[in-house]
């Protein structure tokens, strides 16, 4: 059975094999796309989502602009210190402080999860698996630092270290499901294979800038996050009700409509990456908008407010930004701003003017080896580009460039009518890596055990196998032919746990017995529920047991191993 399942895998793997790329093809203002308007079920699309709902959705936008001019100066003005920490030896005693603040922000950093001399080892000897497999692929191609590296040692030991699984499980923890029997587990972390980066000090060639994984238009879809109903609160109007957290609406959610280079056909609870060297503020490193539910809501709301008046027709931004000089689109225009099918959701100053991307983006403190950094998957995040690039905010719009251009100009970049996520209006500073030594990141994302997540990783160890790029990522040969390519479950099994292994999809997951993998999934930072609270865990214990069964079906192996 196991390997007419791993020949179904593969031949699924193969067909929807994706074009050769790198991570260039993944964004739009990488790639020099020029975006074109989308077609008009987009606007369709717009009206319904918020029909009936009109009038609430306009007092909503009022309120969350409110809420923005209040968050966004707290943010500035703490900088780095916004983030929460936590070092990995007390996450099982994780402070009230932290848990606050990690529900509210949606990012942490957790300080020692891999020894720093571990970690140090892991970038030496990705460094010379490059230099054993010169053809490598990888981005600016001239300079490569954005490696096209999926299956090295390194990366395979890392995604399978006890720490970094046992990491991912207490940060998963935040999440809960309103549904107690959803096939849904977030003490049973998988490993999903994505890229590293080595940047060079002083590199001034890759300026991605602020964006947000798990697709684009997808977002606004009924047939993308629609499915669960994600974002139903606030197309209702109550963005403050909308729970970023909850974890059952997102299992049927379709985030790759469109099959892109580097679209995400898993659910990631969390973006992440684990760190290989010591690096801080201004060195090439992460900034991210720790908003987290505002963002979101603003990011969606967004396509359907435009301004009546643009900046040449004020002194000041305040007044052009205030919520009484923007109106709701009666009749909708198809932009979803920064958002292009098969591509990744960008944002810029000039598309999302209100969340003052050059004070609300805030970098990550400095790390050090074996530093994990990990962001809720609704989080907007850049790593590219310096401060400098948005340091010329939505105030730049009164600058005398923009108001001597033409009228149909200004009113293309500030309306609801292009979705381009680079506009030629701003000017942005070469990318720079300020600091003296490399910034170096492996991305390992936090994903839970579900059933739609185990059938990606059937498709995952199919590559694995072959030392193909992941389901996810651009094709081609990828690392099929490199010297040094561990490819076999043996090969994982010499420096790996069965708990690796099994979020490998190389071994079965055991839900009866003495190494039963059901666990009772305690929430951190969540009140005990009363009266039915035992009702639940037993639910809770049920529902497990049917995911752990099917998810080894779906793995090749006879459902619940005893």
């Amino acid at each position: 059975m196991f390997s007419t399942l791993r020949r179904q895998a593969a031949a699924a793997a193969a067909t929807a094999a994706k074009r050769e790329g790198d991570i260039s093809t993944v964004f739009a203002s990488l790639s020099g796309l020029k975006a074109e308007p989308l077609p008009q079920h987009f606007a369709d699309l717009k009206a319904r989502l918020i029909k009936g709902h009109e009038d609430q959705v306009r007092a909503s936008w009022e309120r969350l602009l409110k809420e923005l001019r209040r968050e966004i100066p707290v943010i500035h003005q703490l900088g780095p210190r916004v983030i929460p920490e936590i070092d990995f030896q007390d996450i099982d005693k994780a402070s009230e402080s932290f848990v606050r603040e990690h529900r509210k922000r949606g990012v942490a950093v957790i300080r020692g999860v891999v020894p720093e001399k571990e970690a140090v080892g892991y970038k030496d000897a990705i460094r010379k698996y490059v230099k054993d497999n010169p053809q490598t692929k990888a981005f600016p191609p001239d300079d490569p630092q954005v490696f096209e590296l999926y299956w090295s040692p390194s990366q395979l030991r890392a995604r399978a270290h006890p720490n970094l699984l046992k990491a991912q499980r207490f940060l998963m923890s935040f999440w809960h499901s309103a549904d107690k029997t959803a096939l849904i587990s977030s003490s049973h972390p998988v490993a999903y294979a994505d890229r590293l980066r080595i940047r060079h000090p002083g590199d001034a060639q890759f300026a991605l800038g602020a964006h947000v994984d798990g697709g684009s238009v997808e977002r606004w879809e009924e047939e993308g996050y629609g499915q669960g109903g994600v974002y139903d609160k606030i197309w209702a109007g109550s963005w403050e009700e909308y729970d970023p957290w909850e974890s059952s609406c997102r299992l049927p959610v379709v985030m790759d409509r469109y099959h892109g280079p580097g679209a995400c056909s898993m659910f990631r609870m969390y973006q992440g990456w684990l760190s290989m060297s010591t690096t801080g503020p201004n060195e090439g490193t992460l900034l991210v908008n720790p908003l987290l539910s505002r963002a979101t809501a603003y990011l969606l709301l967004r396509p359907f407010f435009s301004p009546k008046r643009d900046p040449a027709s004020f002194s000041d931004a305040d007044d052009f930004l205030s919520s009484s000089n923007w109106k709701l689109d009666l009749e909708p225009v198809s932009t979803l701003h920064g958002a292009i099918p098969s591509h990744g959701q960008e944002l810029n100053e000039l598309l999302h003017p209100h969340l003052d991307l050059s004070k609300s983006m805030a970098h990550v403190p400095e790390v050090r080896p074996g530093d994990y950094v990990a962001w809720h998957c609704d989080s907007e995040s850049f790593e590219f580009t310096p401060f400098s690039f948005y340091a010329t905010p939505c105030r730049t719009l009164f600058s005398s460039s923009f108001s001597s251009a033409s009228s149909s100009s200004r009113r293309r970049f500030l309306s609801n009518s292009t979705n381009d996520p680079k506009p030629t209006a701003i000017h942005a500073v070469d990318s720079v890596h300020g600091g003296t030594a490399d910034s170096s990141v492996m991305y390992i994302p936090a994903c839970p055990l579900t059933v739609q997540n185990a059938r990606y990783l059937a498709r995952q160890r199919e590559a694995f196998s072959s030392g193909t790029p992941p389901p996810d990522f651009p094709g081609g040969l990828g690392e099929s032919a490199h010297l040094g390519r561990l490819s076999r479950a043996a090969d994982v099994a010499a420096f790996s746990d069965e708990q690796g292994l099994r979020a490998f999809g190389l071994r079965a997951w055991a839900c009866d017995g003495d190494e039963c993998d059901i666990d009772t999934e305690k929430k951190v930072g969540k009140e005990k529920e009363e009266g039915d609270e035992k009702e639940n865990g037993e639910k809770g214990k049920e529902g497990q047991r049917a995911l752990l069964g099917a998810a080894n079906q779906v793995l090749g192996f006879e459902g619940c191993r005893r």
